[in-house]
């Protein structure tokens, strides 16, 4: 059975939530996101689920990793200012490898900046911003529809891989109201546990991603931030924190293939812009006209902007790539690293999206 409803970008996250199997929401209410939060308040005691709002961001991003622990698949949603603030703990769900879905509908920055104003000034928080290495997974939606598809996508991510993922949207999509097929015949991805019990190896070594034991079901396991060894319990030896990191880094790193994803239109034009999140609307209806009037222009859109698809920018032909960002340069540095030709930023804050005519001035 397939439904169609007419509704905003937040509350389409909601509804691909519970899609995907979500019973437990910790979180703390802050503009643009808080629809998320109010709409999984109403809907999880429903399925029979768990909304917490916690004091503050950090203690909701530790207890949705202590949930996910416990069995259940969590989430949060936020903007900025609490992103920087679950920056810690999110550091702990990667080397614990932790699954759980984390919504940053962003606004503008720094510091609380634009409340209601929207953004892309965190897509290098979200690589970068806690200590150490780690290689996150992050979808970037571009419409209400995707708001809905892409955090069925995150969920099942989250269980494949063990890994926090990352949904980046903006205001613009968090608010926008639109048409939203709401399938019923997906996939979703359950967790798998291990058979063992008690657990003698719960971060086995030799497994790119190991099945996940649940506190409380008798696996007696050790769970810490610390560099640990493949029983759990601490072993900061530079070996030990080799073998753990590279294999925390390469089971995202080796799967590239199965989680990149992006939609191109024209990409052996001259000219190729390179775009993600709400501006591709904006850079759509630029190349069509582009192209109307005889230019040579097409367009790759990021759904996927981490794992970076570095391969696909490297095989571009393009003489000259535009990159439109509403911010003053995050991803078209990502850009410049692998493009083999110019890259242009059009980058703009202020909380306004890019009109074509600004665009078309770059051809």
């Amino acid at each position: 059975m397939v439904k169609i409803d007419f509704m905003q970008g937040n509350m389409a996250c909601v509804e691909g939530a519970i899609k995907a199997g979500c019973n437990f929401f910790g979180g703390y209410p802050i503009t643009p996101s808080t629809e998320v939060a109010e709409g999984m308040a109403k809907k999880l005691p429903k399925v029979g689920g768990f909304y917490s709002q916690l004091e503050d961001e950090i203690a909701s991003m530790a207890a949705v990793i202590g949930a996910s622990w416990a069995g259940a698949k969590s989430m949060t949603a936020t903007s900025g200012p609490g992103m920087s603030l679950m920056l810690e703990n999110i550091g702990y769900a990667f080397m614990t490898e932790t699954p759980c879905v984390i919504v940053n509908v962003q606004r503008g920055g720094p510091s609380t900046g634009q409340p209601t104003a929207a953004a892309q000034g965190d897509m290098m928080q979200v690589r970068w911003g806690s200590q150490g290495d780690y290689e996150p997974i992050a979808l970037c939606p571009s419409s209400v529809q995707e708001m809905y598809d892409f955090t069925i996508m995150a969920f099942n991510y989250a269980e494949k891989y063990r890994i926090p993922v990352f949904i980046m949207a903006d205001e613009i999509i968090g608010h926008m109201r639109e048409k939203v097929v709401l399938h019923d015949e997906i996939e979703v991805v359950n967790r798998k546990k291990p058979v063992e019990k008690p657990c003698k190896k719960p971060f086995p070594f030799d497994k790119l991603v190991s099945e996940m034991p649940t506190f409380g079901e008798g696996y007696n396991i050790h769970v810490t931030g610390l560099t640990h060894g493949e029983n759990g319990y601490p072993d900061v030896s530079s070996e030990t924190h080799d073998k753990l990191v590279r294999r925390i880094c390469n089971k995202i790193l080796d799967s590239t293939d199965d989680i990149v994803q992006y939609e191109g239109k024209y990409t052996d034009s001259e000219t190729m812009f390179i775009c993600y999140g709400t501006p591709s609307r904006t850079v759509k209806y630029t190349v069509e006209s582009l192209r109307a009037e005889g230019k040579d222009v097409g367009y790759i859109r990021l759904k996927t902007v981490f794992p970076f698809p570095r391969d696909l920018i490297k095989n571009l032909n393009a003489s000259k790539i535009i990159v439109p960002e509403m911010n003053l340069g995050q991803i078209s540095e990502e850009v410049m690293k692998y493009a083999k030709c110019d890259v242009v930023l059009s980058g703009k804050i202020g909380g306004e999206l890019h009109r074509p005519e600004e665009l078309k001035k770059l051809i």
